[in-house]
């Protein structure tokens, strides 16, 4: 199966929009919230972002709506960004809990109010946000079915799955699933280790689901890394210093190496920068330009897990 990110002109680096709605709240956005989102937007499309990654819970809702504001502002053609978007996740509200929602019902309804809040009437990619325990492949199946008869929908995907739960749902839907959305990092590289540690008995506590990295280009599964910035990094420690040490000798910030590093693997992971920080959004997008040697790529791997490898 080709990729579908290549399908489409995504580009090596995509935008997440989780963070432009501001604080997550049902009231409307203000206008420093507003100006803020707009100005993280401009910056990602100005860096060559063309795939920009949405929910409909991000911001409960406003992320969306001020990403469609934003479009119809810039005169941002549809033909000129990749729009895509997660469902499934239902916070809870008053007496309802928090839970997960593979209904037929409810991911027809979560389609239509993106399409509103977004300003499009077809998302070029749907992705089902986490695994839910009590979902029905053929119900989801049903109602991808449904949302291609409409016209709501040109891709499907997932999010945060293990190779079981794709194979599980794969083999109920007519559409291929053609994106793996998942945590990665250089500081949350289990799916990377995984594959170091084979025979070994040994799995890291991140590594999700052994060998899903290696499923996913075997099916030709676009893998997208949400997260990418290694969150938890402290100044002054051995990684950090290694990262700024490379990131000195190619003359970019060291959040274009975090970025590089992703890059330089061959699965081709698609990093998704969801920092608001114009300058950290820019110096993201110029990993594009920059190439980790291998010996590089390890001297980072090996710090990032403070140990040999086997």
């Amino acid at each position: 199966m080709n990729s579908l990110m290549d399908e489409v002109g995504a580009g090596p680096v995509l935008y997440g929009c989780m963070r432009i709605g501001g604080a997550w709240s049902r009231e409307p956005p203000s206008e420093e919230e507003r100006i803020a989102a707009w100005a993280a937007l401009d910056a990602a499309r100005e860096s060559g972002a063309r795939l920009f990654d949405h929910a409909d819970i991000y911001g409960c809702g406003r992320s969306e709506t001020l990403f469609g504001d934003w479009m119809r502002s810039r005169g941002v053609a549809r033909l000129e960004v990749i729009v895509q978007s997660k469902c499934g996740i239902r916070p809870g509200e008053g007496d309802l809990p928090d839970r997960y929602d593979f209904s037929r019902e409810h991911i027809l309804a979560a389609v239509e109010g993106s399409r509103g809040r977004l300003g499009v009437d077809e998302l070029d990619v749907l992705l089902l946000h986490r695994p839910d325990p009590l979902g029905d492949p053929e119900e989801v199946a049903a109602a991808c079915a449904e949302l291609r008869r409409r016209g709501w929908v040109k891709a499907f995907g997932v999010s945060n799955f293990s190779a079981a739960q794709v194979r599980l749902y794969q083999k109920a839907l007519d559409e291929p699933i053609r994106v793996n959305q998942v945590e990665l990092s250089l500081r949350h590289a289990g799916l990377i280790e995984a594959g170091v540690q084979v025979n070994r008995g040994v799995v890291p506590a991140d590594a999700g689901d052994e060998g899903l990295l290696d499923f996913c280009r075997e099916q030709g599964i676009d893998v997208q890394a949400w997260a990418p910035f290694a969150q938890g990094r402290a100044d002054g420690d051995p990684l950090d210093v290694l990262i700024r040490e490379i990131a000195s000798r190619h003359s970019v910030e060291p959040e274009t190496i975090l970025i590089a590093w992703l890059l330089r693997h061959p699965a081709r992971i698609r990093p998704i920068i969801g920092s608001t920080r114009p300058s950290r959004i820019r110096a993201a997008f110029q990993a594009t330009q920059v190439r980790l040697t291998r010996e590089d790529w390890y001297r980072l791997f090996n710090a990032a897990r403070s140990g040999d490898l086997p």
